[in-house]
């Protein structure tokens, strides 16, 4: 889906205001990316990820009627789901997790496309994961589809909306050298592929 312009987001709140489910279901396919991308560089679960978005988009419904700037909704659920997924963490944080990895399976792949395409995405996940917080805070954010917009981004990550796109290179940049730096590297025999 392209990217919606101001005017016709302001467009799209005032049809659903209105009750147009049409309109309702474009906005939440135009924004449901962004929230999941805040999730994930928030490091929350799939389910408290769905939570959260659930939640945010409550949130704007209780509030439709009373939203000042429509144009700014991106940023406005953008801010309401960091806030919702900090909650979700604190409430996290007082929790005892009991679940573990050992019953996780890791079945074998035979050997074709699906097996090499495994393992470069444990590799890109595993150079990712050495990427510093911020790069990976950014990338993923931006890896929201649709993607999300410069400005969207920006107030998701709290910065200047003119670092995303130099920040963007940088950390792809530094990516791409942790993927080279990585294929240079012979994997020692007890490494498990399924687990990046």
């Amino acid at each position: 889906m392209d990217r919606l312009r101001d005017h016709e987001i302001e467009t799209l709140v005032e049809r659903v205001r209105a009750g147009d489910q049409a309109a309702w279901v474009t906005l939440t396919d135009r924004y449901t990316g962004l929230l999941w991308s805040i999730a994930r560089a928030m490091r929350l679960t799939d389910e408290d990820a769905a939570d959260a978005v659930q939640t945010t988009w409550l949130h704007m419904v209780e509030r439709l009627d009373t939203l000042r700037d429509p144009q700014r909704l991106g940023s406005w659920l953008a801010t309401t789901m960091r806030r919702e997924c900090l909650a979700v963490l604190r409430r996290r944080a007082r929790q005892v997790p009991t679940d573990s990895w050992d019953d996780v399976t890791d079945d074998a792949d035979p050997l074709d496309g699906a097996l090499l395409r495994r393992e470069r995405d444990v590799a890109l996940w595993r150079a990712f994961r050495r990427l510093d917080q911020p790069c990976q805070a950014l990338l993923r954010v931006l890896m929201a589809d649709p993607p999300p917009s410069y400005r969207e981004a920006a107030e998701a990550l709290h910065t200047p909306v003119g670092s995303i796109g130099p920040r963007r290179q940088r950390c792809l940049g530094k990516l791409r050298t942790l993927m080279r730096a990585a294929t240079c590297e012979i994997p020692s025999a007890d490494a498990s592929p399924g687990r990046p």
